[in-house]
């Protein structure tokens, strides 16, 4: 390779390029709506291409399969399960404000079910994609650009009538930044579209009378009326909804409580959850009056019904639901689109502004075409009107000519030369012809049949109705007010067929509140086995089972049902669980990871010791690391709010290896892997906050380290198991810490 020929570059700047250049086609090509037609390119190139192929809405259905092989062919070079994903959805009445496919087949449900593949399904255009999405397509009002290989013609944005970005609302991920627009009501963003045409200087507030909010598929109440001005100015915020909750009575004077609309948020797995949540709240005794909980929901919609006991206190119940589960949620909103080639967050006013300005070039760009095909059509007709004047010399023109040539030149030039005449007077007439070439090619194409009288009468008619258009669409695009007209009639026109009644209700809610029922403070046993799974039983239960709790769990701890149990492992921090948090209730219960209730992490921490967090008011805590570091701790340094904390220092590739609840009348006996063994009196092991390291407890030989750490009282027998063997510790000489210890005899 010629050295001239090789580029030096800075890598850095060369990853920089090639990332922006990345991010710009996920933002621009991918993931944002263009705010014009509310789509993005997979959406807008499925549409085209069902448009291309002819399923029509009154067409029969086709295999998506066959529409997404053909997308993906000529228009969107990725994936086919993204095509097939943006389809499903375009199709999903749960997820859009409108749909714009009609499926036929399984496309999922509103509780999470996925579609059947796409060899399963079919699809065709919704009438109104047809009639408002994919219309005048052939009137030349859009660009068309070459695909991703060139070889076919794809339009750059669908002359889209209504503004679809507020219809059908928008969701997607982009680099650095991401779209979540709602769904509103057609009728009512119609309206205020019409409101901004009438008057350009209309506030954002003024929309709003028009707008109310979002209008979701799946209904429910927004409940921060009084934010959604703000919203809408800025084109962010959170809009609160909440599903919608009715109270049935039920034989016996019970009640039940049935959730008929859910939040938009809740959509899919969010239902299951919320069961799930529900029932949580009933095993954790959050709430003791909710007797069973049912999902009742059908085609026909959703219906959620949780039954209560007679006396329950219904409000503060539904209040607990809000605030316990999604059945109040929050949708984040972030109003960001393409607008003129970059991305942009928009406000209400501003997409509605960008949406007039694009039906406008649209119908600029209808109008001037129709305007000059009228204009050639008024163009012929003059010429056969004038034809059928001198009829009669056309005739002799024509049979005196050799040739269409000859023929057409005397009828645009007057030329004669070539042409016989019957007369010099015919000769004469002939030369003054002057018609334009489109026309001479009418009257040599005209069949003699249009010289019939009613025939010329209805070319006269057909000659004036086109008079007619030329002026009106002269009007319309010369005129402001003329094509407003126009658009607004259209406007209309699809709001009296498409528009539907609301279903989100709009309205100032007061902030969910409910009172907790205190739990009530007891003694209970909490129960862990070797797999990590724990659980609470009450006393008499462990009582009765006492034998098979103690010989099945490897902790067996009594504490407060109110209290928290401390989590020490071998890495030197500590976890806290509520124990309200654990399941109570039947002793054969499996109960739930203990991983699920705290930050410990089984796959990856070893346990070293458990306690409840009564010990921390009066315990000290001696530690003691595998490089013989000892020290002790007062409890009161573990009684933090945080989940998990440092409970100790460590020094590199050292790790906890014993803790334990330590009085200064015992004895400590460290043993190492070797079987060096060491005994000292507590006292002398130095307390230190948990931040320190400690003091040195016993000199280890080379490749050795301490394995166990044992405690006993002066003057009692306390016998251990260490490598197989029998150990008497008040047996162990006595002697000083940091020592190296004595060699455990065979």
């Amino acid at each position: 390779m010629d050295s001239s020929q090789i580029i030096r570059t800075e890598y850095s700047d060369l990853m920089k390029k090639s990332y922006i250049d990345y991010a710009m086609s996920v933002i621009i090509a991918r993931a944002l709506p263009d705010v014009r037609d509310g789509l993005k390119p997979v959406q807008r190139r499925t549409l085209y291409d069902m448009h291309e192929l002819g399923i029509r809405y009154d067409k029969p259905y086709r295999k998506c399969a066959r529409i997404v092989g053909d997308t993906m062919g000529k228009y969107h070079p990725h994936g086919d399960s993204s095509i097939y994903e943006a389809l499903v959805v375009m199709a999903q009445d749960f997820k859009k404000g409108m749909i714009l496919v009609d499926g036929h087949g399984n496309f999922g449900s509103i509780e999470g079910d996925g579609a059947a593949a796409m060899r399963y399904t079919e699809a065709r255009l919704a009438k109104i994609t047809q009639e408002a999405y994919l219309a005048d397509l052939d009137k030349d009002i859009i660009d068309f650009v070459p695909n991703f290989d060139e070889t076919e013609k794809e339009p750059s944005v669908l002359p889209v009538r209504v503004p679809n970005l507020l219809l059908n609302g928008a969701e997607g991920i982009a680099v650095g930044m991401a779209t979540s627009i709602p769904t509103h009501n057609l009728g009512e963003i119609i309206d205020a579209v019409k409101a901004y045409m009438k008057n350009n200087d209309i506030s954002t507030r003024g929309l709003m009378k028009y707008i109310k909010g979002p209008d979701f598929p799946t209904g429910g109440i927004v409940v921060n009326q009084d934010e959604l001005l703000d919203i809408y100015e800025n084109g962010t915020g959170k809009i609160k909804i909440r599903g919608k909750v009715d109270v049935e009575e039920v034989k016996g004077g019970r009640k039940k409580i049935v959730i008929s609309e859910i939040p938009y948020t809740m959509i899919g797995s969010g239902i299951g959850k919320f069961l799930n949540d529900v029932a949580s709240l009933i095993e954790n005794k959050k709430t003791n009056d909710i007797v069973d909980i049912s999902n009742q929901s059908s085609k026909e919609g959703i219906r959620i019904v949780l039954e209560i006991k007679k006396d329950a206190d219904v409000d503060n119940l539904i209040n607990m639901l809000y605030k316990k589960t999604r059945l109040e949620d929050t949708f984040g909103v972030n109003m960001l689109a393409v607008a003129d080639g970059r991305p942009e967050v928009l406000g209400l006013k501003k997409i509605i502004e960008h949406h007039v300005d694009f039906q406008f070039e649209l119908a600029t760009r209808k109008y001037k075409n129709l305007l000059r095909k009228e204009t050639e059509k008024k163009e012929i007709q003059e010429g056969l009107i004038k034809a059928c004047d001198v009829i009669d010399l056309i005739i002799e023109i024509l049979r005196g000519s050799a040739s269409v040539n000859d023929a057409k030149a005397c009828l645009t030039k007057g030329i004669t030369e070539n042409i016989n005449f019957k007369s010099r007077i015919s000769k004469k007439m002939a030369s003054m012809l002057r018609f334009t070439d489109r026309q001479a090619s009418a009257i040599l194409e005209m069949r003699l049949y249009k010289l019939i009288g009613l025939e010329v009468e209805a070319l006269l008619k057909e000659h004036e109705a086109t008079l007619a258009n030329i002026a009106r669409y002269e009007d319309i695009l010369n005129h402001y007010d003329s094509m407003a007209e126009v658009i607004i009639a259209d406007l209309d026109g699809l709001k009296k067929e498409y528009a539907i009644k609301r279903k989100t209700q709009i309205e100032n809610a007061k902030e969910a509140v409910f009172e907790e029922k205190k739990t009530e403070e007891q003694e209970v046993v909490f129960l862990m086995d070797r797999f990590g799974y724990a659980k609470t039983v009450e006393i008499p239960v462990y009582e009765r089972n006492k034998e098979a709790a103690d010989k099945e769990n490897k902790y067996v701890i009594h504490c407060m049902n109110t209290g928290r149990m401390m989590i020490f492992t071998r890495d030197g921090r500590m976890h806290q669980a509520k124990i309200q948090d654990l399941p109570a209730g039947k002793f054969r219960d499996k109960g739930i990871p203990i991983d699920n209730v705290s930050n410990f992490d089984s796959t990856k921490e070893e346990i070293v010791f458990l306690c409840d967090d009564r010990q921390l008011y009066f315990a000290k805590f001696l530690f003691a690391t595998k490089q013989g570091m000892v020290k002790k701790v007062e409890g009161s340094e573990f009684q933090v709010s945080k989940r998990t904390i440092a409970a100790t220092k460590l020094a590199p590739d050292d790790e906890v290896v014993s803790v334990q609840i330590i009085s200064d009348n015992q004895n400590v006996v460290m043993m190492t892997e070797n079987e060096y063994v060491l005994r000292f009196p507590a006292e002398e092991v130095s307390e230190k906050k948990k931040s320190a390291v400690g003091v040195r407890g016993m000199k280890l030989q080379k490749k050795d380290a301490v394995e166990s750490v044992f405690l006993f009282e002066e003057g009692a027998e306390s016998k251990v198991m260490f490598h197989d063997r029998e150990v008497t510790l008040n047996r162990l000489k006595l002697a000083k810490r940091d020592g190296t210890g004595t060699k455990m005899r065979k």
